[in-house]
């Protein structure tokens, strides 16, 4: 099993960033979707989720409105696009795939990628 999250970098304050993560190993079509970011010293932070289909989307309420999760089961890919990106963002991105469980929860998914840094500079 493999997730390998791409797609950070350091931009300024207003820019945008479109995260991806590569599924391999798995069954990715019956696996959720999240991403979660963590910044030093603090616990790992729900960002966004996707369900199974791609039929539903869930965002955290600091990110709502600037930030679109989406999938492709084709492609066993998942995006996360990054708009109007605030200092407050940066932080490690991590995507996750779940099985069961509500979306928020980080213990609740079964496989976690290596994390990309995103740095928003003021």
């Amino acid at each position: 099993v493999q997730l390998q999250a791409y797609g950070g970098g350091l931009v300024q304050a207003g820019d945008s960033l479109r995260l991806s993560c590569a599924a391999s190993g798995f069954t990715f079509s019956n696996y959720k979707m999240g991403w979660f970011r963590q910044v030093p010293g603090q616990e790992r932070e729900f960002v966004s989720a996707i369900t199974r289909s791609g039929s539903s989307q869930h965002y955290a309420a600091p990110v709502k409105g600037r930030f679109t999760i989406s999938r492709d089961n084709t492609k066993n890919m998942v995006y996360l696009q990054m708009n109007s990106l605030e200092p407050e963002d940066t932080a490690v991105y991590y995507c996750a795939a779940g099985r069961i469980g509500t979306v928020d929860l980080a213990y609740l998914y079964d496989y976690w990628g290596q994390g990309t840094q995103v740095t928003v500079s003021s």
